[in-house]
């Protein structure tokens, strides 16, 4: 696609935060169309598809900040000058064609399309079937505020593509495609990467582990862990897992005080074998592949480990790589869990459900990375660039 000056790129969002204010009431009703036709068994998907006036505003906002940032394309990264003259500078470019696969979340379709945009990429958008009315009118936002500007709307597109469609689009693309972010679960993520032809960037799974240290505030540790589990259960960077060290002074009393705690927020508890002579009457694990399982409900498995170490290992061994929180007021405990827990985002003595573009200070952000290459954490704006070198010379020749 043309390099867009940045003029051209904040009217297109001007115009877009016109129009979403305008059609308000039909995006709700869009919505509810969606709501109407959803099966409610999966609670935490249908949270997810909920746009009311507050989700409207939101998407309202998140245009807003972003027109206000800073354009992330022609950043000067390094600029140096050789012995031989030659003259090299490392520059921020576009990536191309993003696609995003994703399911329920109707603001996505503008939070990904603002930020692909304004870094000067085209976004091919996969939403899923559930909310398919409400991306629709979104989709006819964009394309009117590009069309305003003189711009065609193929700079944002949403795909209409079934499963198997979907299999032979990312086997064969129609076009050329320079990332895809699958945004979902683990079944999402592996169909992307057996079927896809070009990079992923994984994002989306949560499973988030939190262990309360021998050392541990309990009352930091219970308000943090009802924090994160109950706060918003569909989000993936709700907690999970619970690790207690079994040398935590009043263990039992204070496992049965956070089972009361649990409990009132309606919270399932199910526990390993050592928690389950202290809580007995509780679900206890009968398949170990639990532990790999992101819950997206109001569910929380507490286990017992013996030590800071045996914590890392399981939390290494089985999480999604998303966010880990220690809970202990020895600061030297808390870095040897954050510099060696395996994960995008590592927390002392603070709720998971900060992993978030908003919440860190990147702003609106198209998916959180588990992935290493080539960013980890909130993808924000200046993460949705590349990198190109300039090279001037004077008809230098190599020797």
């Amino acid at each position: 696609m043309k390099l867009l000056n940045t003029e051209i790129k904040n009217n297109v969002l001007k115009s877009m935060l016109k129009i979403l204010g305008r059609e308000r009431q039909h995006i709700i009703e869009a919505n509810k169309k969606d709501l109407d036709a959803f099966q409610k068994e999966d609670q935490a998907l249908y949270e997810r598809l909920i746009v009311n006036d507050k989700k409207v505003d939101e998407m309202i906002e998140a245009v807003k900040a972003v027109m206000l940032q800073d354009d992330p394309v022609g950043q000067e990264l390094t600029n140096r000058t050789l012995k031989n003259g030659l003259n090299i500078v490392n520059t921020t470019a576009p990536f191309g064609t993003i696609l995003i696969i994703y399911e329920s979340r109707p603001d996505v379709t503008i939070e990904a399309s603002v930020l692909a945009f304004k870094a000067n990429n085209k976004i091919l958008l996969k939403g899923g079937k559930e909310a398919l009315n409400s991306n629709l009118i979104l989709e006819k936002c964009w394309h009117e505020a590009l069309e305003e500007n003189g711009l065609s709307k193929d700079w944002i597109k949403l795909l209409h593509l079934k499963r198997e469609e979907t299999q032979a689009f990312l086997k064969n693309p129609t076009e050329p495609i320079d990332l895809i972010v699958p945004r979902g679960g683990e079944q999402l993520i592996k169909f992307v990467k057996t079927h896809a032809t070009c990079a992923v960037l994984v994002s989306g799974r949560g499973n988030n582990f939190l262990y309360v240290s021998e050392h541990a505030d309990w009352s930091k540790a219970v308000n943090v862990i009802i924090n994160a589990k109950t706060d918003k259960i569909s989000g993936c960077n709700a907690l999970d897992k619970v690790l207690i060290n079994k040398n935590l002074p009043e263990y039992e009393m204070k496992l049965k005080m956070l089972q009361e705690k649990l409990e009132k927020h309606k919270v399932e508890i199910i526990v390993d074998d050592k928690v389950s002579d202290v809580l007995s009457k509780k679900e206890t694990v009968s398949d170990n592949d639990i532990w790999y399982e992101e819950f997206l409900a109001l569910k929380l498995l507490i286990g017992q480990v013996n030590c800071l170490d045996d914590a890392i290992e399981l939390i290494n061994k089985y999480s999604g790589k998303h966010s880990a929180v220690i809970i202990t007021e020895h600061n030297d405990e808390a870095m040897n869990f954050m510099h060696n827990v395996d994960s995008a985002a590592v927390y002392h003595n603070a709720s998971t459900r900060f992993t978030d573009g908003g919440q860190m200070g990147v702003g609106a952000e198209l998916a959180i990375s588990t992935d290493k290459l080539h960013h980890r954490g909130p993808l924000g704006l200046n993460q949705l660039v590349t990198n190109k070198y300039y090279v001037y010379g004077d008809g230098q020749v190599r020797v």
